[in-house]
């Protein structure tokens, strides 16, 4: 056990099985210290004004993920961040560690999301897909807007959804894909060490990662929160379409 009452069991590895961070700075830029009717017009304002840039490629398969904008709850679950007492209702965003029995990108970080079916709109395909790996319906109401695609070296475009989710306080595991489910405090991925990046030989780009703990989340993924925390939070006009991921996300 660690000193933070976490197993330090396998969910929890980088997923390259590497380096691990050092323990997190906990001095945060500034951020909305609840979930309140404040954060959620801020947010709707900045989404509204946001140029979204899609990306049209058909040999990409389009999916689409939600960032759910939540309750931080009793805590993320994550080493390294602390567990409650009560319930938080400082901001969070809802991930997800996948399934190790997945074919692929298993047991890595996900936000809530796949493919879109024949006739769906990407918030109809987030909704559906939140609804059916961490238990949380919600209707088309709680769209606040999008931000920009990302092409993934997997073969997917994405388009990120965001939503806002209450306080989220029945979430419930689907466990054939879902592995186990965080409620990470958005403070957390504005930390003075966000974003970190790697200067990588195989592309021009760095890869981006987004500390969470004594972990991080790497691209697609991690570049898509960053950009949420740049425009929804900070209200800076940040692109990341251009980040590479490491080379375990291609495949």
């Amino acid at each position: 056990m660690a000193d933070d009452g976490l197993p330090r069991d396998r969910r929890f590895l980088p997923i390259d099985e590497g380096t691990r961070l050092a323990p997190p700075v906990r001095e945060h830029r500034g951020h909305h210290a609840v979930r309140d009717e404040q954060l959620l017009s801020t947010l709707r304002d900045r989404l509204s004004a946001w140029p979204v840039q899609p990306i049209s490629d058909p040999r990409h398969v389009r999916a689409a993920v939600a960032l759910a904008i939540t309750d931080e709850g009793p805590g993320a679950g994550v080493p390294g961040l602390p567990r409650h007492g009560g319930w938080s209702h400082r901001p969070a965003l809802i991930l997800t560690r996948r399934s190790r029995d997945l074919r692929s990108h298993a047991g890595q970080w996900a936000l809530p999301g796949g493919r879109l079916d024949a006739g769906e709109t990407p918030e109809q395909a987030a909704l559906r897909e939140m609804s059916e790996e961490v238990g949380l319906q919600l209707d088309a109401s709680a769209v606040l807007g999008r931000l920009d695609d990302f092409a993934t070296r997997s073969g997917y475009v994405i388009t990120p959804v965001v939503v806002w989710a209450g306080d989220a306080r029945q979430l419930q595991a689907e466990p054939g894909e879902v592995r186990s489910i965080h409620r990470i405090p958005v403070a957390e991925f504005m930390r003075p060490d966000a974003p970190l990046l790697d200067q990588v030989p195989h592309s021009p780009h760095p890869v981006l990662r987004m500390p969470v703990g004594e972990h991080w989340i790497a691209a697609p993924t991690g570049a898509i929160v960053y950009q949420f925390c740049e425009v929804c939070m900070a209200g800076r006009d940040t692109r990341v379409a251009h980040y590479e991921q490491p080379l375990f996300a291609w495949k």
